[in-house]
């Protein structure tokens, strides 16, 4: 019998693992798709730079309009409503723009596409971190990330296939499908604990959590739920803004900023672009070299997830961010040289450059949201990196085709190398050392001035010794 309940409980966080990867693999496909589609939409409409980058862009706002209302929603309807929205969006809105015969219905199908991703990036790792048994959350919540990045190599390589037929159309329109394939899945699934108690439904709470872990003790998990929903209660934006915490703000806001307008977005909506400009010619140099450069960067992400628990965040995050900056070096010289004799250097650079961003900023922006604020301030702290994230995003995204044209590759990645020198002075002064400390310690280190109690405790001893 308990190997029957084992059974039945694994194919519920399988369920749970390939709901999320689904709508992982969505949001990764679209991110890239664009990319390949848009050599064909920029030829059929007659685009100018400045609309191939409002077309990219409007995703962009549509996210950040979906980031910020992601949370309201996951609330009022549940989780899992919240999650089969998305998914049903994402079928009906990737159609759309598949179908559209006009630039401002596509702009309009590209902005409602938007939306539905900007809520996935929030309600997804909601719904897995509550629904997940405590011993593979982790696991489940990478398995949300690393779908994104196949969803991206999925998209350069139905953009190669397709190439010959220009048919940009079923490059848009094929998003729907794992979308259509999720939906009875997640209809069959029960929503959060959590959400149950927020809505005062005890016993349907009680029954979701004896879904995933029967043997744990029902009872207590309830009551442990409802005293940290109610520390989550009461958080202000304004006491962000004031010390002990606005150092935390400032620090938290400025990774996600930084993870952003150093580039990377850019060059995964652009690569076919940029690989032209590097002298690269014929469909798989422009479509399948990117996505090869994203498998790399798929191992740098896992490598990184490995390594943050054993060698710890700080040196994680700046080697990666160091790495970034070699990347955008070798960049600069190869398209300062303006030779095809260099430029596989070129493919060298942009490996350095996506390897160092997702071991680095990729790896732990969401790992410092976090860890960084109170219970109370979570949510607003990850809210507020999320939106300076995707501010940035539809900033470079609106700016580098624009860029690339106006001052050159070189001017380009000495722009973004600049960048990724400030974020890298931005994590030297401000990022701690969170390894192995518990959430109350971190809490500790802000309100200490950036200090952690037990260096406190040292110095103070070694004054009291010199005495």
């Amino acid at each position: 019998m308990s190997r029957i309940g084992e059974s039945v409980r694994a194919r519920r966080r399988l369920l749970i693992a390939l709901a999320a990867a689904s709508l992982g693999i969505v949001c990764g496909y679209d991110m890239s798709n664009i990319s390949g589609a848009l050599l064909f939409i920029a030829d059929d409409f007659k685009l100018t730079i400045h609309q191939q980058e409002m077309l990219t862009t409007t995703v962009v706002i549509g996210q950040i309009c979906g980031a910020l209302s992601g949370g309201v929603l996951a609330n009022a309807i549940g989780r899992k409503k919240s999650m089969m929205l998305v998914a049903g969006g994402y079928a009906i809105f990737a159609l759309l723009a598949a179908w559209s015969e006009s630039m401002p219905l596509l702009l309009t199908a590209r902005l409602l596409l938007g939306v539905t991703i900007g809520l996935s990036a929030v309600v997804v790792p909601v719904f897995i971190a509550e629904s997940a048994p405590a011993r593979v959350r982790g696991a489940m919540l990478v398995t949300y990330q690393v779908a994104t990045v196949l969803g991206i190599i999925a998209g350069y390589l139905v953009a190669y296939l397709l190439a010959d037929s220009h048919d940009w159309r079923w490059m848009l329109g094929l998003a729907s499908v794992p979308a259509l394939v999720v939906l009875p899945m997640l209809a069959r699934m029960p929503d959060t604990a959590r959400y149950y108690l927020f809505k005062n439904r005890v016993d349907d709470a009680r029954r979701a959590l004896l879904r995933v872990e029967p043997n744990r003790d029902v009872e207590q998990e309830l009551t442990e739920i409802a005293e940290a929903m109610r520390e989550e209660v009461g958080g202000k934006f304004v006491e962000m803004l004031r010390p002990p915490y606005l150092r935390a703000l400032i620090f938290v806001v400025g990774l996600g900023f930084f993870a952003q307008l150093t580039g990377i977005n850019g060059i995964i909506y652009y690569s076919p672009r940029l690989f032209e400009s590097m002298g690269f010619q014929g469909k798989f140099a422009l479509l399948v070299l990117p996505a090869l450069v994203q498998l790399a960067s798929l191992v740098a992400v896992l490598v990184s997830l490995f390594l943050v628990d054993r060698l710890g965040r700080r040196p994680i995050l700046l080697s990666g961010i160091a790495a970034m900056i070699v990347g955008d070096a070798v960049l600069v010289g190869v398209f300062a040289a303006n030779s095809s004799a260099v430029s596989g250097f070129g493919y060298v650079g942009l490996l350095l450059f996506t390897m160092g961003f997702t071991f680095g900023f990729g790896a732990l922006v969401w790992v410092y949201a976090g860890e960084a604020f109170p219970a109370h301030l979570r949510s607003l702290g990850s809210s507020a990196m999320l939106t300076a994230n995707l501010s940035a995003n539809a900033l470079v995204a609106g700016v580098f085709l624009t860029m690339l044209h106006t001052l050159g590759g070189a001017g380009t990645f000495a722009v973004f190398g600049l960048l990724a020198t400030v974020g890298f002075v931005l994590g030297y002064r401000f990022a701690p050392e969170t390894k192995g400390r518990q959430l109350e310690e971190i809490r500790r280190f802000w309100e200490n001035d950036g200090r952690w109690p037990d260096e406190i405790d040292s110095t103070t001893t070694d004054v009291q010794a010199c005495r």
